[in-house]
């Protein structure tokens, strides 16, 4: 780690010297003149003296440089049968127009406004056109339940609303204005106007005096220019589901994020301008925000807008159908859509059809990438295949392996080593530091590094309470992990998923990868339900293969075998259930808590961000009544 280590060292000697020097990839109206305001600690504020535009710096000035003809965005969209691909001239054309519609109607710096869309380009373009004229936006997945959205509405409070007539799953037309009119009209807070993206596919009804037609609005618009904006001031406010139901406004400041994102687009993913990055996930997730909108663009790259999922649009060789049609270097993904392709096609006899002679690498994030899973990737693509790990309110990875920098070994089930900016520990319950391989709370040394939350919108003593309480001058991850001698971090599961079985602490994620490693095991689950002895046990719910033909008792059976030699009888893993599909997140997250919920018999609500609630039937079936908690 000779490379790397230099780099990290450097971040860590003098933050301030190592991010001044990325800042300078950033074209600042007015440059920053302190690096690091601390005098509101823990409230620590990057470049708040400087001035620039995310949208310039996005899209303006890549113009300016001659690539105005160079593509922007790719739209690939096997739902509708139809690519599409817009130039950085057009892209300005378009961002600079919808940025008129807004500012024509008294949206300005500070102002909120929520985008509620599919993936199609003009979700990227409303983005950027918020920034544009200095106004905070807040994408809000698209379809998501009117009650949610409302509750978005009421919190954010945004001038306009910019969505589209429908979003489209699969083969399913979803219906997105019924959805917003619902959403407005329970709200407190209302908007004074909204801007509707009429889709071939479904007209949506307007309502007079307040819906705009978005093609119509557009096209008699003035296009307006770049407002400058503070390095600290808000660029958006991105929702993150709360423990109390109330969601959680994760605020991100304009200038950090520039520098952060421009950084990680050359040290972490290797790539530069005029290559092909795609980010096969959502603009209502963190990914979406980071890595198909602002990173690439800041980078001058070509970024994949991609309507479709994994399989069955129309089938398990999508990705790689879209990385040889349009060239893609870096291909970024969730371990959870390659485990559905991996489940449809075992043997990866969809990969050897296409050409992927120009893909670079493929980076995984946004669950545990188990060894198994990235063993297949490694062995079916022969390209690198790099976990990393973050967050949402991190903007970026936490610890990952920097192929800009120095291609490090890959250790499978590590996300590979601390970020520059990041300072990880690993802590015990009262807050000590614990030696190399041993399990404890993942915490970062304040202060934060640049792209990440400052804090929460409106709700600074939650900021406080939620991250920074549990292990003063600590930001605490909620992850739980380990770290081996080589500096390597091992995420093994939420805080909240270290189970403990008779006084022994114990992670789901060590158990879920000793399953994961089965020959007809898709994907699986480990969760902790009650039991009146050991206080918890496991249970373990496993997803088979297609074209798996053995029983399912023999499967269980051995996967209940699996677990006691490779952890030991101290897990006490004797339960282990075939399941069709387990509970998800559309981001791809497994809805572990609430599946405790139902074996326990606890209270429980069906979770906003839900990708198919059919399956919670389905499981509730299974697995209501197994736990049985200590009174």
């Amino acid at each position: 780690m000779g490379k790397y280590s230099e780099v990290y060292g450097a971040s860590q000697a003098d933050p301030e010297a190592f991010w001044a020097e990325a800042a300078k990839e950033v074209s600042w109206s007015v440059p920053p003149a302190k690096v690091l305001d601390d005098s509101a600690a823990p409230f620590y504020r990057w470049f708040a003296d400087a001035e620039a535009n995310t949208c310039y710096n996005a899209v303006d000035r890549h113009v300016e440089a001659g690539r105005g003809d160079q593509p922007a965005i790719i739209h690939d969209s096997p739902v509708t049968d139809s690519k599409t691909t817009i130039t950085y001239a057009e892209l300005l054309e378009h961002v600079s127009r919808l940025a008129g519609v807004l500012a024509a109607r008294g949206v300005g710096k500070g102002d909120r406004v929520i985008i509620y869309m599919p993936m199609v380009p003009e979700a990227l373009v409303a983005m950027l056109a918020c920034a544009r004229i200095g106004a905070i936006h807040s994408v809000v997945f698209g379809g998501f339940a009117a009650h949610e959205l409302a509750v978005r509405i009421n919190d954010a409070a945004p001038k306009a609303i910019l969505s589209a007539s429908c979003g489209i799953e699969g083969s399913r037309v979803i219906a997105y204005k019924p959805l917003l009119d619902e959403a407005i009209s329970q709200s407190e807070h209302k908007p004074n106007f909204t801007v509707i993206l009429q889709r071939p596919q479904l007209e949506a009804s307007m309502e007079a005096g307040r819906d705009l037609d978005w093609a119509d609005s557009v096209a008699c618009a003035e296009p307006v220019g770049c407002t400058p904006v503070g390095g600290a001031d808000p660029l958006y406010i991105l929702y993150t589901s709360g423990t109390t139901g109330q969601p959680k406004g994760v605020v991100r400041h304009a200038g950090g994020h520039m520098v952060a994102l421009l950084w990680t687009m050359k040290n972490l993913y290797n790539v530069e301008a005029g290559d092909v990055f795609w980010a096969a996930s959502d603009v209502g997730w963190v990914v979406g925000h980071s890595y198909i909108c602002y990173g690439p663009l800041l980078a001058g790259c070509t970024t994949v807008v991609f309507e479709g999922k994994p399989v069955g649009t129309p089938d398990p060789g999508t990705f790689w159908r879209v990385i040889e049609d349009h060239d893609v270097k870096v291909l970024f993904t969730a371990p959870t859509a390659l485990r559905a392709i991996k489940r449809e096609d075992p043997e990866g006899s969809y990969i050897g059809k296409y050409d992927l002679s120009g893909l670079q690498a493929l980076f995984l994030a946004g669950e545990r990438a188990d060894p198994d899973t990235i063993a297949w990737a490694q062995t079916h693509l022969e390209k690198p295949v790099i976990d990393h790990w973050w967050q949402t309110e991190t903007g970026w990875a936490i610890a990952a392996n920097p192929l800009g920098i120095e291609e490090l070994p890959v250790k499978p089930g590590s996300p590979a080593v601390p970020m520059p900016g990041y300072s990880i520990e690993i802590l015990d319950d009262a807050g000590h530091p614990v030696g190399p391989g041993t399990l404890g709370a993942i915490t970062v040394k304040l202060p934060l590094p640049p792209g990440t939350l400052p804090t929460l919108w409106n709700a600074d003593a939650r900021y406080e309470s939620s991250y920074l309480h549990a292990f003063p001058g600590y930001y605490e991850t909620g992850d739980a992990g380990m770290m081996d001698e080589d500096g390597y971090l091992y995420i093994m599961a939420r805080t909240d998923d270290v189970i403990n079985v008779a006084g022994h602490r114990l992670s789901t994620g060590g158990m879920e990868e000793v399953l994961a490693a089965h020959p007809d095991i898709a994907e699986c689950a480990v969760i902790g339900i009650g039991d009146k002895l050991k206080g918890q046990a496991p249970l373990g719910l496993v997803c088979l293969n297609a074209g798996a033909d053995r029983t399912e008792a023999d499967i269980a059976k051995e996967c209940v075998a699996l677990v006691r030699q490779e952890i030991g009888p101290v897990a006490a893993f004797k339960t282990c259930l075939v399941v069709t599909g387990l509970p998800k997140t559309r981001s791809g997250k497994i809805l572990r808590g609430t599946m405790v919920s139902i074996a326990n018999g606890t209270p429980w609500k069906m979770p906003a961000t839900i990708d198919d609630p059919a399956i919670l039937d389905v499981i509730s079936d299974r697995i209501a009544g197994l736990g049985h908690p200590v009174d």
